[in-house]
């Protein structure tokens, strides 16, 4: 059965689809079979991966609305070890058309759990926010990440969060467990962000991880592309962060694991 992680913040703008895409495509690197699972309205995790949000037959919608077996809804994407389960804006009225259903909280736990033997790790890029969607990742995973932007806000809303985590353990999941936090757009020059990793760590004592997500041009770049950042640029900051990330995650070695850049793969047809 697979180790079923959600990511989750519900802010924006925190590199919440950044780390779905990049950590589920370094874990593949690695050689780890690896779904993601894309159930975030705005589908930038499907895009990421280079999958047309427009021209996609069957979608995480249809798969929890219309009873779509998770196997018709999976794609296999054209990056090592790594299966998508894609999102559109078909999506964003996904929690109205749930609210008074039986059971509403379990949908995405019941539709995935016919596949989640085929894979080693399942992530999930949640919505920013910590509506019914959210709720059913977080009853559906194990554990859950959180991305937090080093800024001055950082951790405004977090309590919220946890309090949510708390009401679903009780609730709905005993079994979940904070994974780990995720410091992002990093810029070790500033007094601030210094300041900021302080106040995480005293909020979320021996949770964050060492591996810090540094602000960089490739990782920006990379989703217009349609790849994640290891298979666009290599040797970036980015990707590297996010190798060391992987290792760290799943507890082996990231040595030698890089893929070739996009731009030597062009020139080398």
């Amino acid at each position: 059965m697979a180790k079923i992680i959600s990511i989750v913040n519900q802010k924006g703008g925190v590199g919440k689809t950044t780390t779905a895409v990049n950590l589920s495509a370094a874990v593949g690197a690695l050689g780890k079979r690896v779904l993601l699972v894309d159930i975030d309205p705005q589908g930038n995790s499907t895009s990421g991966y280079g999958i047309s949000k427009r021209n996609v037959g069957v979608t995480s919608y249809d798969m929890l609305i219309n009873s779509v077996p998770a196997s018709e809804v999976v794609i296999k994407t054209r990056f090592s070890n790594v299966d998508i389960i894609p999102s559109n804006i078909n999506l964003a009225g996904v929690e109205l058309e749930i609210a008074d259903m039986e059971h509403r909280e379990s949908l995405l736990k019941k539709a995935i759990a016919k596949i989640a033997g085929h894979y080693e790790y399942l992530f999930f890029d949640c919505p920013p926010s910590l509506g019914l969607i959210t709720l059913n990742a977080l009853t559906a995973s194990g554990s859950f990440i959180v991305p937090i932007q080093c800024e001055f806000y950082a951790l405004e809303g977090l309590s919220q969060l946890m309090a949510a985590v708390r009401k679903i353990k009780l609730l709905f999941n005993p079994l979940i467990e904070l994974e780990g936090v995720l410091l992002t757009m990093y810029d070790g020059r500033l007094n601030l962000t210094q300041q900021v990793v302080a106040e995480v760590k005293s909020f979320f004592p021996g949770k964050v991880y060492p591996v810090v997500i540094p602000r960089n041009v490739r990782l920006s770049e990379a989703p217009g592309f349609g790849e994640p950042v290891i298979y666009y640029d290599r040797d970036s900051r980015g990707a590297q962060a996010y190798m060391e990330l992987a290792s760290d995650f799943i507890g082996e070695t990231a040595e030698s694991s890089l893929p070739y850049n996009r731009k030597e793969r062009t020139a080398n047809g």
